[in-house]
């Protein structure tokens, strides 16, 4: 029965995969083609259910996490911190010393420190605006693993009405309109990638275009130029996807978690110190980027003094990545870009690192007006914040900054100080974090607390020093690369925009102080008169 039986158990097999065969071949000849309406939206709407939950969610953790100014966790700060009427009930999403050996191996979300943890990052916009960035990501074919807007095409820098209406985008999205004020504004993009290689060999498959003459040589060529040369991103400007004009840069994930959490070139970490609109997001990334984010915290708080305000801390911040930027020193940046960016984003600052200063020891608000619920996201509101001095706790900030970044400020206190180098090599050996085998408590020790305890002017010079050594050259070499992947008429557009912005900037300036001319000669005389 067996011997019979067998062939006709096959033959049954056999029809069956046939008639498989048969239907996917019909179900692939009709399947919607990538472009169409229907396709788009199921896959996008089925991608940014968990996107939209966490924005959500995000809004409401980051406005009750600092409705309240914290309570002081140093006696030195005691005195002169005001208490809050309530304490703040979700300081524990984010896990005391979570920066301590931080895994970025990780592959899921579940694996950050807490379910709540790294939402102070999730900027809230508009709603039909985010949907139609994000309808653009779809718009490539090559997967694409993190993707932020940035930049003043998606964050004010300016007040609204202050420009002429401008048609830049062919036909965008009308959200896009709505949300730039008819301004017409370039948006900029990054692209998180796994394989650079396989990323650029899709999309120059998909869109040739996007690329100069460089793309002709290939996907490897492309990516080699992209991970050796400059901060290791590949950047296509003036491009329109969807009737929007934007430019994007693609970097590949290593590197962007690299310079996050190590600060090997600043130069994306320093465009995660600003708002930025994430619209898709990793979980390596984020844990690394808020570790970017508090070491920014940190840095900020070596160079400013005991008592200061938002503005000028997150001035600070938003300014790191410019020290050494050959822009900066250039006609082709607006001088007053880092004080509109902080002028006119002023309550997304605060949702970005409120949460994190509430989980710092050695700083808090010391502001009445922090006890008011609606001021987290009122941007009138500049509060004032104070920190301890105590070289001790100065000394752990220093020995927690990212590891490529402080090995330059420990080599330039070494000159400074003088150490010889066989105890100079104990004390990097001491402050090695690379070591696997060892869970170490990350303190400062005798060196750390010598520069924290340094002259304040000496210090921030300093510091100062430090990330300009580490922003300089690969800005330089980023913006030479750019020329060559750019070309010849995109980069000359490019260059010419920038000018535009920096005369624009100029120009306000010396309106600025024009306007306050008269105030401050009129103060002038009254003052040379009472003197007489």
């Amino acid at each position: 029965m067996q011997i019979i039986g067998t062939p006709i158990v096959g033959c049954t097999v056999t029809l069956h995969l046939q008639r498989s065969l048969l239907l996917a071949r019909v179900g692939w000849q009709y399947r919607l083609p990538p472009r169409h309406p229907l396709y788009q939206r199921s896959f996008a709407s089925a991608s940014s259910d968990k996107d939209v939950k966490e924005d959500r969610e995000a809004n409401g953790k980051a406005s009750t996490s600092s409705a309240s100014s914290k309570a002081p966790a140093s006696p030195n700060l005691s005195s002169r911190t005001s208490s809050s009427s309530s304490q703040s009930t979700q300081q524990s999403s984010i896990p005391p010393d979570w920066d301590e050996n931080p895994d970025l191996s990780i592959s899921t979300f579940s694996q950050l420190p807490s379910s709540t943890f790294g939402y102070n990052q999730h900027m809230i916009i508009n709603d039909d605006f985010k949907e139609a960035l994000r309808q653009i990501l779809w718009q490539f074919r090559a997967p694409i693993r993190y993707a932020f807007a940035y930049g003043s095409g998606v964050f004010p820098q300016t007040a609204s009405g202050s420009k002429s209406p401008s048609t830049v985008h062919p036909q965008p999205n009308k959200a896009i309109s709505t949300m730039q004020g008819g301004q017409g504004k370039m948006i900029d993009f990054i692209f998180g990638v796994s394989y650079t290689q396989h990323w650029h060999s899709l999309n120059l498959q998909q869109h040739r275009d996007h690329y100069s003459a460089i793309g002709s040589l290939g996907s490897s060529f492309v990516s080699r130029v992209q991970d050796k040369y400059g901060a290791g991103v590949y950047f296509n400007p003036f491009v329109t996807v969807n009737g929007t004009l934007i430019k994007y840069g693609v970097v590949n994930l290593d590197t962007l978690c690299k310079d996050l959490s190590e600060w090997d070139t600043l130069y994306l970490a320093g465009r995660l110190h600003k708002p930025v609109k994430i619209l898709r997001d990793d979980p390596r990334v984020r844990l690394a980027n808020q570790l970017n984010l508090i070491s920014a915290v940190r840095t900020a708080l070596l160079l400013l003094p005991s008592e200061f305000t938002e503005q000028e801390m997150y001035g600070t911040i938003a300014g790191l990545s410019y020290l050494g930027d050959p822009r900066m020193a250039l006609p082709a940046e607006n001088p007053e870009k880092v004080t509109n960016i902080v002028k006119y984003q002023l309550p997304n600052f605060r949702r970005l690192y409120a949460p994190l200063i509430d989980n710092l020891p050695n700083v808090a608000f010391h502001d009445s007006r922090c006890n008011q619920s609606s001021w987290m996201d009122d941007p009138d509101t500049n509060a004032t914040l104070v920190q301890d001095m105590d070289p001790r706790k100065r000394g752990n900030m220093v020995r927690r900054l990212p590891a490529l970044f402080r090995s330059k400020l420990y080599f330039r206190y070494q000159s400074k100080f003088q150490i010889p180098q066989r105890e100079f090599d104990e004390i990097l050996e001491e402050s090695d974090d690379q070591d696997p085998t060892r869970v170490k408590k990350q303190q400062g020790g005798v060196f750390h607390q010598r520069i924290a305890g340094d002259r304040q002017e000496d210090l921030r010079k300093e510091v100062r020093r430090a990330i300009k050594s580490t922003v300089q050259w690969p800005s330089i070499a980023q913006s030479m690369k750019s020329v060559v992947t750019a070309g010849i008429v995109r980069s000359v557009r490019y260059a010419r925009e920038k000018i535009a912005k920096y005369r624009e900037g100029q120009k306000r300036e010396k309106e600025r102080k024009t306007a306050q001319k008269p105030q401050g000669e009129s103060t002038g005389g009254s003052t040379k008169e009472k003197e007489q």
